[in-house]
């Protein structure tokens, strides 16, 4: 029998680190010292589990996988990761999926693995997405979701121009898709520079892999190879289904203060 995929077995491997990675979360939460610092100010803080989790991950999809460019968002020190940070196994059933053809060449140099973390769901474009149940909004509602902590006149201005039915603000790019694919949401709007590329890349494979759309305010595609910019300078713009329909209300004015 064929050895599977070099794709399916960084995303066999990727989803037992998001699972390792959950569990040192809990861990960290359970212990009560959060071991909060600042990174660049007092909006900007990194806890003792996201030290942790970062540093299990990549040490453990390096170690597999020692030619894959794995980008992070913490700052760490490169210290030694100790044994049991290190997770070696990999999801089997993840492996017995087939791999889309298209996939089927691509080298270890070229992969980039994501984990959304919390429940652990994956996808993949040509397979699907797998750890929810896909749901899609209410017809004819515009429910958008947008930042929890980010807000500003610019955010907000995009979202009036929508008018929606209803608005929810939630954290995290990747829970932000999550109201989308279980259908709590209709639109994710974001006219805002504050994410960057590791919180929608895991975020954006599982909602193509359902049929959705994530782009920057102005409907350029983001772009992931290892010289990119983190940042996202133009914000978010996605949705599960009608993406046409959102992108074509966003207001000239806040195009024109996002700079691509």
């Amino acid at each position: 029998m064929a050895s599977p995929a070099l794709l399916m077995r960084v995303v066999a491997s990727a989803y037992s680190a998001a699972e390792k990675a959950a569990t040192i979360v809990r861990n960290v939460m359970a212990g009560g010292d959060l071991g909060i610092v600042e990174k660049t100010g007092a909006n900007d803080l990194q806890t003792k589990a996201d030290r942790l989790v970062q540093m299990s991950i990549c040490a453990s999809l390096a170690q597999k996988f020692p030619k894959v460019t794995i980008i992070g968002e913490e700052e760490l020190p490169s210290d030694e990761v100790t044994e049991e940070l290190i997770e070696d196994g990999h999801c089997e059933e993840i492996l017995k999926k087939t791999c889309p053809a298209q996939y089927a060449g691509i080298k270890e140099e070229e992969a980039g693995p994501g984990a959304v973390l919390g429940r652990t769901i994956w996808g993949v474009l040509g397979i699907g997405a797998f750890g929810f149940q896909l749901t899609e909004a209410p017809a004819g509602k515009h429910i958008i979701v947008t930042t929890r902590s980010h807000s500003s006149a610019l955010v907000n201005e995009c979202i009036s121009a929508l008018n929606p039915d209803s608005v929810i603000r939630v954290g995290g790019a990747g829970n932000k898709v999550i109201q989308l694919i279980e259908g709590k949401a209709s639109a994710y709007v974001f006219a805002s520079p504050g994410c960057k590329k590791w919180d929608t890349c895991a975020p954006e494979a599982i909602l193509h892999a359902v049929g959705g759309k994530i782009t920057d305010i102005h409907g350029n595609s983001f772009q992931y190879n290892k010289e990119v910019k983190h940042m996202n300078s133009a914000g978010v713009l996605a949705a599960l289904r009608n993406y046409d329909y959102y992108a074509s209300r966003i207001p000239n004015t806040v195009k024109q203060s996002l700079v691509p």
